[in-house]
């Protein structure tokens, strides 16, 4: 949660430069937290009053380089993806490669630091996943990976042992179609998204939903209950 004490807390963005990590950075900075924006672009990124604080490039697969610059950080957000259209087979591996595993590896390497976190405050990291994992896109291989990484995270978050509960919260971010670069009919724009992230993220709830579908607001937690008890018997399996 976001309600604790803001001073020197750090948030960290991946896709920080799209339209709605710029817009999330321009928020956090407003509340008064540091940002650090990680980014794909090749582009210098100068630093201003609406910008991160503080910019990181990287590239999908080298995500444990990033362990110095993930350790600083309290709030991860696992913010960035592609939507390509095209229908070759490398499409696909690019799409699962970077909206699925490149975060999934974010998530286990965040894990990892907050294991070893001495802070009475607890990391977190809030992914967005997309009303996609459910839901028609219209882009099989968009559809593929954001099932995939919503999966993963569903089982990471119900297999947490009692340990790692103590030093991690999970939350994953639900959106419907909003305005970008990648979606400029989206009917959302992401000032409102990201002004919901915030005021959602406040809750106890591990689903962020934001969605002019109402049939996103039945399905995923109904998705997410079958998952809890899938993972349940799995314990019981075990045990």
């Amino acid at each position: 949660m976001i309600t604790s004490t803001k001073k020197g807390k750090t948030i960290g963005i991946t896709g920080a430069s799209g339209a709605l990590g710029k817009e999330l950075t321009k928020l956090f900075r407003e509340k008064g937290y540091k940002v650090i924006g990680f980014t794909h672009s090749k582009t210098n990124y100068k630093t201003n009053l609406e910008s991160p604080n503080e910019w990181v490039k990287w590239e999908c697969g080298n995500e444990l380089l990033l362990k110095r610059q993930l350790e600083k950080i309290d709030i991860l957000i696992l913010n960035h993806g592609i939507y390509d259209l095209s229908r070759e087979n490398s499409n696909y591996e690019k799409s699962i490669e970077i909206n699925a595993l490149s975060k999934f590896k974010f998530l286990n390497l965040f894990e990892d630091i907050a294991l070893t976190n001495d802070s009475s405050t607890k990391k977190e990291i809030w992914i967005n996943t997309s009303e996609a994992e459910i839901l028609p896109a219209l882009n099989p291989s968009y559809e593929i990976s954001k099932s995939l990484i919503g999966q993963l995270v569903s089982f990471k978050k119900n297999l947490l042992d009692k340990n790692t509960k103590k030093n991690l919260i999970i939350k994953k971010i639900i959106l419907g179609p909003f305005k970008s670069e990648l979606n400029p009919l989206g009917i959302m724009s992401p000032k409102f998204v990201s002004k919901k992230i915030y005021d959602l993220a406040n809750s106890n709830n591990y689903l962020i939903i934001i969605s002019p579908n109402p049939l996103t607001y039945l399905l995923f937690p109904l998705k997410e209950f079958f998952n809890f008890l899938y993972c349940q018997i799995i314990f019981n399996y075990k045990s």
